[in-house]
Parts: structure tokens; C-alpha cells; sequence
């Protein structure tokens, strides 16, 4: 029941963020919409920041099961982009909302693990230690997140297909290479 409610009241925040700017939306609007009190709000949550995170923790791990590893990485981070696309207001508020780093944060929390499902495959024969490995997830993480705000950044034009295409053509080898240079 508890998940019911979460995910009822993250719809009704991205219902409003339809009709009005994230920083016009009170916990009272929220609760109003989906038809609950706010103490069950907070129940769940400590601020609407916090059902920010939750849901873009919530839709990304939806968005990604079964498309963590070396043979579906691009399928995963195209779903991202993807879901991205469709919950364009909710996007754009966060990203126009609230400070860049915020942001920054819900989106390594969501493609870190994705990245380190990968590297840890690649690397599984291999004798690399696991910082340099999280090392290597770091630094992809980082690359990934900047390009997905670059492209929020200019209104999500560009088709993310072409996008994971290129990130695909870029990075084809280099966590093998990278892995086996740790070594």
C-alpha cells in the first residue's frame, strides 16, 4: 500500500508540474490532488525535494531493469533519455527549480549503478581493485550525467537515439582498456 501511495503522489506532482512551476507547488496542492491528508505526506516524505528523488529514483529503476549489463548498457541509457523526454515539465522544472547540483545528483544516483554493473562484468576475469573500478564507473558517470544536462539544457531537440549512438561509437573498448590498463 505504501508504494500506492508514493507513486499516487508523485503523479499528482507531475500533474501540477503540468499547470504551474515546481516552486508554486505546496505539499497542501499535492495532497489536495491525489486526495490524501499531509500527514501522510510526510509520512513518506520529508519535502517535495524528497518526492523529487523518490521519483526519479523510482522511474529510472523501472526504466532500467534488465538493462544493466555490457550487452545492454545503450538500451538503458536510452530508456533514460527516454523517460527523460516523456516527463519533459517534470525535467525542466527540476532543472530550471533547483540548484544544478540537485539534478546532478538524481541523475548519478540513476546511471552510477548502471555503470558499475558494467564495468564490474567487464572487469570480472580481470585482477583490478575495486576502487579503480569505481573509479572508472566515476568517470563514466560523469561524462554520461554532463551530456543528458547538456541536452536538457538545449530543450531536448536532439533525437536520444543519435545520442547513445554516439556515446556508443565513442566509448566502444575504452572500459575494457581502461580496466585492463588498472591491472
Amino acid at each position: 500500500m505504501s508504494d500506492i501511495t508514493k507513486r499516487a503522489m508523485s503523479a499528482s506532482l507531475k500533474k501540477l508540474l503540468l499547470q504551474k512551476p515546481l516552486k508554486d507547488i505546496t505539499v497542501g496542492d499535492i495532497t489536495d490532488d491525489c486526495g490524501v491528508n499531509r500527514q501522510t505526506f510526510y509520512y513518506h516524505f520529508q519535502d517535495i525535494a524528497d518526492l523529487i528523488e523518490w521519483t526519479c529514483l523510482e522511474d529510472a529503476d523501472v526504466v532500467l531493469k534488465g538493462k544493466k549489463d555490457y550487452g545492454t548498457w545503450q538500451d538503458g541509457f536510452l530508456e533514460v533519455f527516454n523517460l527523460m523526454l516523456k516527463d519533459k515539465a517534470f525535467i525542466n522544472n527540476i532543472y530550471h527549480s533547483v540548484s544544478l547540483e540537485v539534478l546532478e545528483e538524481y541523475l548519478y544516483k540513476i546511471i552510477y549503478p548502471l555503470l558499475k554493473d558494467v564495468v564490474d562484468e567487464v572487469g570480472k576475469n580481470m585482477s583490478v581493485r575495486d576502487e579503480d573500478k569505481k573509479f572508472i564507473a566515476d568517470f563514466y558517470k560523469y561524462a554520461f550525467v554532463g551530456v543528458a544536462l547538456n541536452w536538457v539544457k538545449g530543450g531536448m531537440k536532439e533525437d536520444p537515439h543519435v545520442i547513445v549512438g554516439r556515446i556508443s561509437t565513442l566509448i566502444s573498448g575504452t572500459i575494457q582498456r581502461a580496466l585492463e590498463n588498472y591491472r
